[in-house]
């Protein structure tokens, strides 16, 4: 991979993918998708990581949108064919298999914004800024940003951000919900790992179960969503982890380290 680095040992059981482009602030060409797309497969083979952090290099930026110089000659077939493979990696990362943590580092635009948003948990250096900036450039958010932003943020703003295509600085980002913490610059990999390795630390199954029923039971009716929970639920009863932990709080006793199984 030459436009992604990806660290496997982080910390125990947590996994660093880092979009290495910095000349480019780490703009989204179609080899750092691909490059991101075989990250993610190997953290995914990987059955001891409990949580994936994904960052920028550098300070500047987390990702300052996608290639504009390789976007623009495009036609209507191949947008859609370069649309399409955006949002079939940035719903991989929505829907991995365990958490995953956005350490956003700086500008977070376009796409960056839109792979900020993929991810279950956003934390942002006190120098982050957000935007979907695409309707200056002629387009629409072509990779989730319609769609998830509305999702996240109250619709209103949403629509406000998109259409203007303002950048919002952090601390309104973080009054928004668009992000869970802000940090400065230089705490902000040590705060993503911090939080990687508690979230590491609790039952991985029963993570991976939350995280299912969260995503599944937005998609659908309350009384669905409750039915998607009861089956998550009823599922870790068959782990040796929920036999482990129970037993274990019963006793009074703590669990040092969860099996996974």
């Amino acid at each position: 991979m030459n436009t992604v680095l990806l660290d496997m040992h982080c910390d125990e059981n947590v996994a660093l993918i880092t979009i290495n482009r910095p000349q480019a602030l780490n703009a989204l060409s179609s080899e750092v998708l691909e490059d991101l797309n075989n990250a993610l497969a190997q953290v995914c083979a990987n059955k001891d990581i409990y949580a994936l952090i994904i960052t920028g290099a550098g300070e500047k930026s987390f990702v300052a949108g996608a290639d504009i110089a390789e976007m623009k000659d495009k036609n209507i077939d191949e947008a859609a064919a370069y649309g399409r493979l955006g949002n079939q990696i940035f719903t991989r990362v929505e829907n991995f298999r365990c958490p995953v943590i956005a350490a956003v580092n700086g500008f977070a635009l376009g796409g960056g914004c839109e792979l900020a948003m993929a991810c279950d948990i956003r934390i942002a250096s006190s120098n982050a800024r957000f935007a979907q900036p695409e309707a200056g450039l002629g387009i629409t958010p072509g990779f989730g940003g319609t769609q998830r932003l509305a999702r996240l943020i109250p619709v209103g703003v949403a629509k406000e951000m998109i259409y203007t295509c303002r950048q919002v600085k952090v601390e309104e980002a973080l009054s928004l919900g668009l992000v869970n913490k802000v940090v400065e610059q230089e705490a902000l990999m040590a705060e993503a790992i911090k939080m990687a390795k508690r979230i590491a630390s609790n039952a991985p199954i029963a993570v991976a179960n939350c995280k299912t029923a969260i995503n599944k039971g937005l998609q659908t009716d309350i009384d669905s969503a409750i039915n998607i929970e009861v089956k998550q639920f009823s599922e870790c009863f068959a782990s040796e982890d929920q036999k482990t932990a129970m037993n274990a709080f019963v006793n009074k006793e703590k669990v040092e380290k969860f099996a996974n199984k």
